[in-house]
């Protein structure tokens, strides 16, 4: 019933609580029933038995002549201890003055020296007659053990100088009694605890099914699953906090449908407006193609503002190209098109194709094969190498390796590096550091692409300043085997 609860687990507390709260209650109902009871057994007993041999001592003890002897001594004592009370006598008289003598019921179990002395000094002691104690000699009594077993000792004196007695009487059949009235509360109070148990195991259920549905409708909620709400019964808090909940979630899932349609209509609009600058993009690349040819023969003056408007033309061409490869990520209908590549040989191909051969330093083996996508992977080397040759140094170093299954491509700058506050926002799109590097004239979205193309293959791009301080380092991690990433298919 409570395996796998921790000790920190709200059902667990509640049991424990209700348990000890339970526990106290029955342990001191227990306790104040057994005293009660035992006072109860053992001063009914006690009285019964000082009240008969009182009233023995009166009847019996009293009788004898002022100097008994140790036979009518022992004859009373006999008879006396002949009731039903079940005690034992022991009478003292004198046979002569300062001659004591002795008369025991049963001298086998009861003598003298099993009556406590300071019992007897209280028996035998005469105290003065005043209005306010009418009598010489009272019945005093005692309860003490002998050999773990319980006695009642009790003693009184004839007035007028007759004989001492004193009784003792068992109370074993008493202690026997109360220890199974014991067993009984101490049952009872067993069940009690096990009892609360269960009802405290029931209450928590009871008040924690809903605690855990709602954390389960939470946990749904978290996963993206908006429309999950919880069924209202009652009128207590719990139920309270499950309409709050449902308020909540509805709230949440209008909100985010307001931003996913709004994302949509954003994304829909730059996918849009990209495909509408092709056509005019086109025309203008034509034309900008053409002044560059004839830039040579134009006037001087005129020179500058054509070259401006074909750079320009340019950038605006790749802004236009890249903005419409992010819209196809973020509508997730970008696809992957694998093939067994050589690494190297791509590697060659993208550098040679730019003519990045002076600037850049390769290390790399041939015959590393991988099934990549080898227009996504040449997207990602030019927006990595070209980064590295436009904010870093002379030369760019590309090393290819294997490293436990995976194609690893690590591109070093010999640069400044890259600040610490700039590291976690270089995959930003949009995102330059014009403050610690030259301003470039890209778009701010290379890297973002480059990493999309990344995670398309199911790899990763970190990017970091060489241990040594010298230049920045990217590293490329895609698997070998081309297995696609979110968003990617075979």
């Amino acid at each position: 019933m409570f395996a796998g609860l921790r000790f920190t687990s709200l059902r667990l507390r509640l049991v424990v609580v209700f348990a000890l709260v339970a526990l106290t209650a029955a342990v001191s109902a227990s306790g104040i029933a057994y005293w009660l009871n035992r006072e109860a057994v053992l001063t009914r007993t006690q009285d019964g038995a000082l009240n008969d041999f009182r009233q023995e001592m009166q009847n019996r003890a009293a009788t004898l002549p002022l100097h008994p002897t140790e036979e009518e001594l022992r004859r009373t004592a006999e008879q006396m201890a002949s009731g039903s009370a079940g005690y034992s006598v022991l009478l003292l008289g004198e046979r002569d003055e300062g001659k004591p003598i002795i008369g025991a019921s049963n001298p086998d179990t009861f003598t003298l020296t099993d009556v406590p002395p300071e019992l007897r000094k209280q028996v035998e002691t005469a105290r003065p007659v005043t209005d306010a104690n009418a009598y010489p000699y009272h019945l005093f009594w005692q309860r003490t053990e002998r050999g773990r077993t319980p006695y009642l000792v009790g003693g009184a004196t004839v007035e007028g100088g007759g004989p001492t007695g004193y009784m003792f009487k068992s109370l074993e059949a008493e202690r026997a009694d109360l220890n199974s009235l014991a067993w009984s509360l101490g049952i009872a109070t067993t069940l009690a605890l096990i009892g609360s148990a269960l009802l405290a195991q029931a209450a928590a259920t009871t008040v924690l099914r809903p605690v855990h549905r709602l954390g389960e409708a939470a946990r749904r909620l978290g996963e993206g699953k908006l429309d999950t709400r919880l069924r209202v019964s009652g009128t207590d808090e719990l139920a309270e906090l499950s309409r709050t909940f449902n308020s909540a979630a509805e709230s949440l899932q209008k909100r985010v449908a307001d931003m996913s349609a709004r994302e949509e209509s954003s994304r829909r609009f730059v996918a849009d407006m990209s495909h509408e600058l092709r056509t005019p993009l086109t025309a203008l690349t034509a034309v900008t193609e053409v002044l560059e040819d004839e830039q040579d023969s134009l006037d001087p003056m005129i020179a500058p503002a054509v070259a401006l408007v074909v750079s320009e033309t340019r950038r605006l061409n790749d802004l236009v190209e890249n903005l419409m490869e992010v819209t196809r990520f973020d509508a997730g209908t970008a696809r992957l098109v694998l093939d067994d590549v050589d690494v190297a040989d791509q590697v060659t191909a993208c550098i040679d194709a730019r003519a990045w051969l002076d600037a850049v330093e390769l290390d790399a083996e041939r015959g590393i094969m991988a099934r990549l996508d080898p227009r996504r992977l040449d997207v990602i080397l030019a927006n990595l190498i070209g980064n590295a040759l436009k904010h870093g140094g002379s030369p760019v170093r590309v090393a290819i390796r294997t490293e436990d299954g995976e194609l690893v491509i690590e591109v070093r700058d010999h640069g400044p590096g890259i600040p610490e506050e700039v590291l976690p926002h270089v995959f930003d799109r949009f995102y330059k550091a014009s403050a610690s590097r030259p301003r470039s004239d890209g778009s701010g979205l290379g890297l973002s692409i480059a990493m999309e193309n990344a995670l398309i293959h199911g790899g990763s791009i970190t990017a970091a300043n060489s241990p040594d301080g010298d230049g920045a380092v990217f590293v490329l991690r895609l698997p070998s085997q081309g297995e696609p990433g979110e968003g990617g298919e075979r």
